[in-house]
């Protein structure tokens, strides 16, 4: 599914126009970038959890020319599903 395809689906769902379902994803997906520049923790409860976590700096290896190279320690968003969603996907 892409943004497109949700925006339809969430418009079908909350029975909204398109417009206004496409500015209430986009206002989601700001308000969570937002949270998680700062830090926060988004919890959408039965749903699940998007964080900030850290990855070490570490070395690497060009596979080109083989040298070893250092790569700089980052900040990446993370997902953790809720229990909700889990069973959602695992229903039969």
């Amino acid at each position: 599914m892409n943004k497109s395809e949700l925006i339809d689906a969430i418009a079908d769902s909350a029975d909204i126009s398109k417009a206004a379902a496409g500015r209430a994803l986009d206002g989601a997906v700001e308000a969570i970038k937002v949270a998680l520049k700062k830090g926060d923790m988004v919890t959408l409860v039965g749903f699940g959890s998007f964080y900030v976590g850290e990855r070490a700096a570490r070395t690497g290896r060009n596979p080109r020319t083989g040298d070893t190279i250092k790569i700089k320690a980052a900040k990446v968003p993370k997902f953790r599903a809720g229990k909700g969603l889990k069973d959602a996907i695992n229903k039969k």
